[in-house]
């Protein structure tokens, strides 16, 4: 551990890369509301170079990673020389084992995440996880390096954060299944056939949670759910078969976990993201989070459950296919899901075309078993561009 001591209490050093989405700006939220607990030494954001300024002047990160040479020459002219910059690939990288940090907490969107993830292992410092790419494209690899280092994965999907926290006493020999509840995205009510024509407003258009524009399709898709339930396999070493897709409309039930005598745990919570991200800073312990909505079961009165369909949601039925034959699968289900979502945002194919695209691409590919990162990486594109072809 590389805390310091402000009073007499350590201040843990954080690493921030997606400062400017919306797990980031919530995790500054819980950073800004414990000061004497955390604070902000690296950082990374895109495009949104506005609240990135906002960012910086306000924790005053020693490092920022930005993804181009444009913003990067910008940032540079608006700061003075105690912030450091840098930019691509490295600068990433730089910014998730920048000296002395603690805990990176990965929030970037896609599998850009993954080699900072795995250079941040390599350097021992604590993982709190919510770019569930990372481990749905390299699960084994990240599963393996965590192990090695002998580095804590820990969940901040709210999820995976409901799971681990009615894990917390229990012994993994006694557990039968993991049980991932799904809301049901912005589409839960409407028919396949009703969504032939649907708009990229209409899908952004989340019942329960605010998140970014590309884990609101993936919710529309229910890819998210698939995705999560990849990511449960690796963060709790679960096999499939184990693994069950609930749908609850109300985002109240954050996810369950049954045990061998047939008892259930459940986490319940407001949907507020702030919880499962402090949990994760702050594990094994808690704090007050005093501005999230106390949870007043009288005023929801019902909760309600339904099975999940895979005729309604292929991309949950193919998020299971792909994570049971494993290796590359994986890789190419996310790759082929970033590529058709971005397609589907800018207007280029319609929202069933996104399971098209998907489908086409598992269809192509042959699994290679145990890939190294180089075959990850190089997968990863070819399946990109074999997407972009369909696209265009």
């Amino acid at each position: 551990m590389h805390s310091y001591l402000i009073g007499s209490e350590f201040v843990k050093k954080i690493s921030l890369l997606g400062a400017t989405g919306s797990i980031g700006t919530q995790t500054l939220d819980v950073i800004q509301s414990h000061p004497e607990q955390f604070t902000l030494v690296a950082m990374s954001f895109g495009s949104n170079i506005k609240l990135g300024i906002e960012i910086i002047s306000k924790f005053q990160p020693s490092f920022v990673a930005v993804k181009d040479k444009e913003t990067y020459e910008t940032l540079k002219l608006h700061f003075s020389s105690n912030v450091k910059f840098g930019y691509g690939d490295n600068a990433l990288i730089e910014a998730a084992i920048y000296d002395g940090v603690d805990c990176l907490v990965n929030a970037v969107v896609g599998s850009v995440g993954l080699v900072p993830t795995l250079k941040a292992i390599e350097n021992n410092i604590t993982i709190a996880i919510a770019n569930k790419e990372t481990l749905v494209t390299a699960g084994h690899l990240v599963t393996e390096y965590a192990a090695k280092h002998n580095v804590k994965l820990l969940p901040v999907d709210s999820e995976h954060s409901a799971i681990f926290q009615c894990l917390q006493g229990e012994t993994d020999k006694t557990i039968d299944r993991l049980i991932v509840t799904a809301s049901g995205g912005s589409f839960r009510d409407k028919s396949r056939e009703e969504l032939q024509d649907v708009t990229v407003k209409e899908a952004l258009n989340h019942p329960n949670w605010s998140m970014g524009a590309k884990i609101t399709i993936d919710s529309a898709t229910m890819m998210n759910k698939g995705l999560e339930v990849i990511e449960a396999h690796w963060l709790f070493n679960m096999p499939y078969h184990k693994i069950d897709v609930l749908l609850h409309k109300e985002s109240i039930i954050h996810s369950l976990v049954e045990f061998q005598d047939r008892s259930i745990k459940a986490q319940l919570g407001t949907p507020d993201m702030r919880g499962p991200i402090q949990y994760a800073l702050t594990y094994p312990d808690r704090l007050p989070l005093e501005k999230s909505k106390r949870l007043e079961l009288w005023e929801i009165g019902k909760l309600h459950f339904e099975k999940a369909d895979f005729k309604r949601y292929k991309c949950l039925q193919y998020a299971y296919e792909s994570g049971k034959i494993g290796g590359t699968m994986p890789t190419v289900l996310n790759a082929a899901n970033e590529e058709a979502v971005a397609a589907f945002l800018k207007g280029e194919i319609k929202f069933l075309q996104i399971e098209d695209c998907i489908e086409r691409a598992l269809d192509k590919h042959e699994s290679i078993a145990h890939p190294g990162l180089e075959q990850i990486q190089e997968v990863d594109q070819l399946t990109r561009n074999f997407v972009q072809t369909l696209i265009s």
